[in-house]
């Protein structure tokens, strides 16, 4: 109900206090030595300087400012929330990138992140069906504005049922109830609790069954406007004084809500001539009804239909205690001990007709006023409406109905407050009637009467030709009388159904399908259709120039007119106020907003505009800052699927100094039609330094791509100092899944064009970056992508587009940047299209296609991912992402597919000339049984063969590489010659062309890149990656200014910040290629550890991994020191390996890079020890280690426990060579230096 979820985009703005509560929370501040007695704890008011009472409540009372909730956002602890699940199936507090299958979601709601937390329920494989229950404290006394909103995630198919109740006294309230299908992402749930008396208890539960996994997440739990009124000793002007001593507004006297928290604004002298019609025995004195029926929550009900009545607040009718309820037959009090179900109205009308319930006559109010305060219930259809007429007896005749209230469409699960004040100089009658839309209910409560509405005395009959019997059926010439079915509009002989209404193409020849459809000048009482939803103390309204607090007249116009304004209203719940358009779309790119508007607040108001869809909310607009006088802008909303509706939000303080107000006129919504061209929508090709020509941004979700101009890290490719597209996850912030960059469809200009563009993906924790085709009719072809950092530079990209130039069919290009990471940036430049097929990729991963690569029609080498287990030959995963879902080139070379000695061949397209020497690596994969042989040849003009593997199988991928120099164009061919073995394979994965020569293994000076070095992130470990920048090259995170190669700052090197990691966060691994077994090998590097003096955070490992497990061979800690250290570690294995540099955090966060540069491998070389006078050089090892000796380990940890202590004692600790440390798990707990062993902190008291 009337909250604006936004997507939580206000988290991290100044809207955050937006969604005030209607009026402050109290403030009784008491000494400092504060014991607030136990109902003053958990009430939602500060008894106790700090708010200490209101800690721990399922929120933290941190002193909020006035107006704002109390809120819980599970960042620092689970607020008091406690899970009482009976089974295995349970609540935890969790955080993404916490474990290694995080419980919920990959990203919590309140940073929007992975290192955000959240309340999860994990996937739990019972056989039997299981409830996870999560409840918060006992909580105290609730004021009848209370709502508690929150946001959930629950993935579709995994969970049978969501439920939130609330228990006070013996009854258990159902709030809310949901079986899905539930939207991706997170979603919004507010709830209004109504007045609660004394304590109760709030409890979100999961239910899955047998077929469920039961994946649920909880975020950012708040209660708005829930603390009841304080006492005072002095109320403002015109308030009521409670008999509590609290102060209330004079419109909350004898409203039917307890406001003061004693129930004595109910029971004032004032109320006793008051009527009120609660439903509960009867109708009253409304007694005449067409289409409405008395009905009570009890039972078995549809789902939007209200679980408890307005009257009681409750579904099983216990009375509230308190101050008694007047009916109309006396002022007596309801029987406290009456349990019949709360009873209210529902309309039973068919949707084409509605249901009346009319009033007695009463007599003239003359000079007063006659108010009728009531409360109704919208929810389940955008359709169903309510409105209240006044029809009045003059002399003569009888006057049509005339219309003073309407309410339209989904008001929320919520009882509203409503009020009119009628005076009139001849007997009248008031008119209710109930429009119901499809799965909605229209409702009504608690309608009270002021004692001056009184009716006229029945007499036998009525006076002839005062009223007809039935005055209701008036209501038939409201009615649209048309040969048209329910719901289309008629125009001349046209019948235009509701999904072409407001899709920006006219049907009608007048216009008329288009004409309320949010374009409009507010002068014509329609509004352009705009209809307020207001549930609070602010409503949008029509209103003339001369008459509001603001500017005198409207947006640029001597002559005053009628504008849209934010005008007072007598709902009681959420605080701002909302008018909606009817549901608008299709939409074009080029769909745009003009308005006029003004907006004169404090810093709590604000003006905003968002685009509603289904569920969701996006913020697309607000007014900077509040000023006097009317301005003009320009929103771009784009493409977008209908329906879709446009929703202004207002708040400011009507009665704060300054005339505060807000309005908005001269609403114009530009170039919407989805079917209008323009000649720039064919501009594929773009550097954006203009404009974004042909492309724009997608509106499927709250994540967008952004042209920016260079300016610090962020710099472009054309000139360095232009424009470039680009996609930050986190800024501003985003709950989608992605951002979408698209073209109009365009018609091919060749049967085959070549699509290139420039890429930047920088960052360690960077999601993907896809580029896609769609053809109408077609399943959407994924063409290219790339995942994870590229390092910090722009690098070239390009695919070839195959079309069928007869067929007609159009063509869209898409671009999409993925969240699935959220450290870093992705960008897009000079984007160009050419005719003919592009070169052969310099970078093939086989995720996407083939790469062009042509087996010569024998068929024989296939793409494949093993990902449904029952692959008859290859590997298990892939080596892109080590999984099975991963896909790579593959050859069967048993003989049946293969027989022996024959020849199976995978021929690249045409690579481009090389203007230097390069080196092609690829890795690949040999079956355990013999395969036979992979042959590489390199083709430029003739053939050569430039490599030949033989080597045994295995369960590793290995790399090979080549080196190649070509002037012309050239191609690559790999040849498996099968040896005739049955169920023998070779595969291929991850090709790379860089320039420069082939490195030895496990070697690398990160001039022209890793050299087979992985930066693959690591699931377990957060799914971190290094990254490859230079000093030259602007960042946004901390880097050595030079590297150690070139001692320059253009020279390159490999870094991780493990600032990003946050409290928990794992590490990033750098690996090296299998490497071979050896009996003692040299590891040399430099490294750069930038972290302030004082926190000696980070830590630089070296591991060594095989499989027979992990171990740490080298570590360092390290501070600020503006230089490279060299380091070195001299290794042995027994068997194959792999070298790992782990970077990593031994405490709380702290800004701070670790380098690495020059890494050499030297293979069966003893390391050399340098003299001692080398200063800051750390040093380790000259002990051989093996991999997987847990038995020496343990050894030398029993010899060192008992000689060790007393050794160091003498000597003081370690020598401060090596600036070691030693912190891993397992086996891996010994650090091996020069010159001492250094135990781990938990075995000695040295650090």
């Amino acid at each position: 109900m009337g909250c604006l979820g936004l997507g939580g985009h206000l988290a991290s703005s100044h809207l955050t206090v937006s969604l005030l509560a209607a009026g402050p929370p109290g403030w009784a501040w008491v000494p400092n030595n504060c014991r607030a007695p136990r109902e003053a704890t958990c009430n939602f008011v500060c008894d106790c300087p700090g708010c200490s009472d209101e800690t721990q409540c399922g929120y933290h009372g941190a002193l909020p400012t006035p107006g704002a909730p109390f809120s819980c956002d599970f960042e620092q602890d689970s607020c008091g929330w406690q899970d009482i699940s009976t089974s295995g199936y349970s609540w935890l507090r969790d955080r993404a990138g916490a474990t290694l299958e995080a419980l919920g979601p990959r990203a919590d709601h309140t940073r929007g992140t992975d290192l955000g937390w959240y309340m999860a329920v994990g996937t739990h494989r019972g056989k039997e069906a299981s409830t996870a229950a999560l409840r918060s404290p006992v909580l105290h006394n609730a004021d009848p504005t209370c709502e508690l909103r929150l946001w959930y995630h629950a993935a579709s198919g995994d969970v049978a049922e969501l439920r939130l109740e609330l228990t006070h006294r013996a009854e258990t309230l159902t709030l809310w109830q949901n079986s899905g299908p539930w939207g991706p992402g997170w979603q919004e749930l507010v709830v209004a609790t109504g007045r609660i008396q004394d304590d109760f208890r709030v409890t979100f539960s999961a239910t899955r069954n047998a077929t469920h996994r039961g994946t649920v997440a909880l975020d950012d739990v708040v209660f708005w406007g829930c603390g009841l009124p304080t006492p005072q000793a002095h109320c403002p002007l015109g308030h009521h004084h409670c008999q509590n001593m609290a102060c209330v507004e004079p419109h909350q006297l004898c409203d039917g809500e307890d406001d003061c928290g004693d129930g004595s604004d109910e029971d004032a002298p004032a109320c006793r001539h008051h009527t009120v019609t609660d439903f509960e025995t009867g109708l009253g004195l409304w007694n005449h009804s067409e289409g409405w029926a008395r009905n009570h929550s009890a039972g078995t009900r549809p789902p939007a239909w209200p679980r408890r009545d307005h009257s009681r607040n409750s579904a099983q009718g216990e009375a509230r205690r308190g101050p008694p309820v007047h009916t109309h037959h006396s002022v007596a009090s309801l029987a406290h001990t009456c349990l019949s179900p709360g009873s209210f109205l529902v309309s039973m009308a068919e949707p084409s007709a509605p249901a009346v319930l009319s009033s007695p006559e009463f007599q003239a109010s003359g000079t007063r006023n006659c108010s009728l305060v009531f409360y109704h219930y919208l929810h389940g259809s955008e359709d169903g409406y309510l409105q209240l007429f006044l029809q009045t007896q003059s002399p003569g005749s009888p006057q049509g109905p005339v219309l003073l209230r309407r309410r339209h469409g989904d008001l929320g699960a919520a009882w509203v407050r409503d009020r009119v004040d009628i005076q009139s100089e001849h007997p009248f009658r008031i008119l209710l009637t109930g429009h119901t839309g499809p799965g909605g209910v229209v409702s009504l409560d608690d309608l009270i009467l002021s004692d001056h509405c009184q009716p006229v005395p029945e007499v036998s009959s009525p006076p002839p030709g005062l009223w007809a019997p039935a005055p209701w059926t008036q209501l038939s010439g409201l009615l649209p009388q048309d040969f048209c079915e329910p719901g289309h509009l008629s125009c001349g002989d046209l019948c235009v159904p509701p999904e072409q209404l407001c899709d920006f193409q006219q049907q009608c020849e007048g216009g008329e399908d288009e004409r309320d459809c949010g374009t409009t000048d507010f002068e014509p009482p329609a509004a352009g259709g705009w209809e307020d939803a207001s549930v609070g103390r602010l409503q949008w309204g029509r209103l003339q120039a001369q008459e509001s607090g603001g500017p005198g007249t409207e947006a640029g116009r001597a002559a005053a007119g009628h504008f849209l304004s934010l005008q007072r209203a007598w709902g009681q719940l959420a605080a701002e106020a909302r008018v909606l358009t009817p549901p608008l779309g299709p939409s074009g790119p080029r769909c745009e907003l003009r308005m006029a508007y003004y907006f004169h607040s404090d810093p709590q108001g604000f003006l905003a505009l968002a685009v509603v869809e289904g569920s969701s909310r996006e913020l697309v607009w607000q007014a900077p800052s509040s000023s006097k006088g009317w301005k003009v802008d320009t929103v771009l909303l784009g493409a977008r699927r209908r329906p879709f509706r446009l929703e202004f939000v207002g708040l400011v303080d009507l009665d704060g100094p300054g005339q505060q107000g807000a309005g908005v006129d001269d609403v114009t919504l530009k170039d919407c039609s989805p079917v209008t061209t323009t000649d720039k929508d064919s501009e594929v090709s773009c550097n954006f330094e203009r404009d974004t020509c042909g492309w724009h941004t997608g509106h499927l979700t709250d994540a967008h791509w952004r042209r920016i101009q260079s300016r610090g890290p962020g710099y472009d490719h054309t000139t360095g100092q232009g424009y470039f597209l680009l996609l930050d996850p986190t800024d501003p912030p985003a709950r989608g899944p992605g951002a979408h960059l698209l073209t109009q469809p365009q018609a091919p200009a060749a049967p085959q064009e070549c699509l290139s563009f420039w890429y930047h993906l920088h960052g360690p924790q960077i999601g993907t970056l896809r580029l896609a085709v769609r053809r109408e009719g077609e399943a959407e072809t994924l063409l290219w992508s790339r995942t994870g950092t590229h390092g910090n530079r722009w690098h070239e990209a390009w695919a070839t587009l195959h079309h069928q130039l007869g067929s007609g069919t159009k063509y869209q290009l898409l671009f999409e940047g993925l969240r699935d990471g959220y450290h870093g940036t992705m960008a897009l430049d000079d984007v160009a299209v050419r005719p003919g097929p592009c070169w052969a990729p310099r970078r093939c991963s086989f995720e996407d296609s083939d790469c062009g690569f042509s087996s010569g029609g024998q068929g024989l080498w296939t793409r494949q991912a093993n990902a449904t287990g029952h692959t008859s030959w290859g590997p298990r995963t892939d080596h892109t992402t080590e999984t099975a879902q991963g896909h790579y080139m593959v050859v069967d070379t048993s003989p049946q597919a293969l027989p022996c000695g024959h020849v199976a061949s995978l021929t690249s397209e045409e690579h481009r000339p090389l203007a230097q020497p390069a080196c092609l690596t690829f890795w690949y994969h040999l079956s355990l049984r013999n395969p036979g042989t992979l042959q590489v040849h390199v083709e430029e003009a003739g053939r050569r063969q430039v490599l030949s593997i033989s080597a045994h199988g295995g369960f590793a991928w290995r790399l090979g590489s080549v080196d190649v120099q070509a002037e012309r164009a050239w191609r690559v061919v790999f040849e498996a010659v099968a040896a005739g073995v049955e169920h023998s394979y070779v595969a291929l994965d991850d090709l790379l062309l860089q320039d420069g020569p082939c490195p030895q293994p496990g070697s690398c000076d990160f001039e022209a890149g890793l050299c087979g070095w992985s930066h693959l992130p690591w699931p377990g470990l957060g799914g971190y990656s290094w990254d490859w920048s230079s000093g030259a090259t602007p960042s946004r995170y901390p880097q050595p200014p030079v590297d150690h190669t070139l001692g320059t700052e253009t020279g390159h090197f490999v870094l991780f910040e493990t600032g990003v990691l946050g409290p928990g966060g794992r590490a990033a691994w750098l690996r090296s290629q299998p490497l071979p077994a050896t009996k003692a090998s040299c590891l040399h590097f430099w490294y750069h550890v930038g972290f302030p003096e004082h926190f000696y955070k980070g830590e630089l490992r070296v591991l060594l991994n095989s499989e027979r497990g992990q171990l740490t061979v080298w570590s360092t800690g390290g501070h600020l020191r503006h230089q490279w250290l060299e380091g070195q570690v001299e290794v042995a294995s027994a068997e194959e390996f792999q070298i790992v540099f782990e970077a990593t955090l031994s405490g709380q966060p702290a800004l701070g890079p670790i380098a690495l540069d020059d890494v050499e491998y030297l293979a069966g070389q003893h390391c050399w020890r340098p003299a001692s006078s080398q200063g800051d050089t750390a040093l380790a090892t000259s002990v051989p280690t093996v991999v997987g000796s847990a038995l020496l380990a343990l050894i030398l940890l029993v010899l060192l426990g008992l000689l060790g202590r007393r050794w160091l004692q003498k000597k003081g600790g370690c020598p401060s060579r090596g600036e070691t440390t030693a912190v891993a798990p397992g086996f891996d707990n010994i650090v091996f230096n020069a010159d001492c062993v250094t135990l781990p902190a938990s075995l000695t008291d040295h650090q």
